[in-house]
């Protein structure tokens, strides 16, 4: 009986099986940074196809290295306050060196420096850990957990028909789930048919067609009153008289 044996054998003692998740780790990672012009980059980047029972062993296992990565961010952005600009082996560099800026920054970066060494100890790669802390601790940064899915594929291992399954980082290849459609508001009040609209419409312009009629009768008669003023007879003769 295997009581309190967690995880999965695989077939492998436990040197195999860890030497095993360690290149699986460092070949996912190693992923995200590749050279456009290398003819063996891989199609997707930040994506590796395995067996489904070792995409299941490896994702705990990376997540432990991205969750290592954002501890040490803080110390990092802490420690640049007292760091220096100057190139190594020159005489500003030895200069800071034996300032006081350079104890402040070691004890602040310390940390992170510790943090690097157990990522290190886990990965054995160098160009691994320098992508896990300098890319993906950043990308994660505000993201509390869940960096990697297992996506199990349709098509089988050729040879021994094992079921295949591909890892990889969230974020890039997310699919947007669809708009749910929002119910129509019901309200009290019965809407308005198509003829009724039309038959408001019309009378609408019928009214503006009279006020605009209502106007132009008043201006016309206006007009003929002016008129007729200024030829009555009867005014003339009192300005003579």
């Amino acid at each position: 009986m295997r009581h309190k044996m967690r995880g999965r054998k695989l077939g492998r003692n436990h040197s195999h099986r860890r030497a095993m998740f360690r290149n699986m780790a460092a070949s996912l990672i190693k992923t995200i940074d590749v050279d456009e012009d290398d003819p063996d980059r891989p199609r997707v980047p930040g994506r590796i196809v395995t067996t489904v029972a070792k995409a299941k062993e490896l994702r705990p296992y990376v997540e432990k290295l991205i969750t290592l990565a954002k501890k040490a961010l803080p110390h990092e952005r802490a420690a640049e306050e007292f760091a220096t600009t100057a190139e190594p082996r020159t005489d500003a560099y030895k200069a800071w060196r034996k300032s006081d800026e350079w104890q402040k920054w070691n004890q602040t970066i310390a940390p992170a420096v510790a943090l690097r060494r157990r990522a290190f100890s886990l990965l054995r790669d160098k160009e691994a850990v320098e992508i896990l802390f300098d890319e993906l601790g950043e990308r994660f940064e505000d993201r509390p957990g869940g960096y990697t899915r297992v996506v199990r594929l349709a098509k089988v291992r050729l040879g021994d028909a094992g079921v295949q399954a591909l890892i990889e980082f969230v974020g890039e290849n997310d699919r947007k789930k669809p708009q749910r459609r929002v119910a129509p508001v019901v309200t009290d009040e019965p809407e308005a048919s198509d003829d009724e609209e039309d038959t408001t419409d019309e009378q609408a312009s019928e009214e503006v067609a009279e006020e605009a009629a209502t106007e132009e009768t008043a201006e016309s008669a206006t007009a003929e009153s002016a008129e007729a003023e200024a030829d009555d007879p009867a005014d003339e003769e009192k300005k003579d008289a």
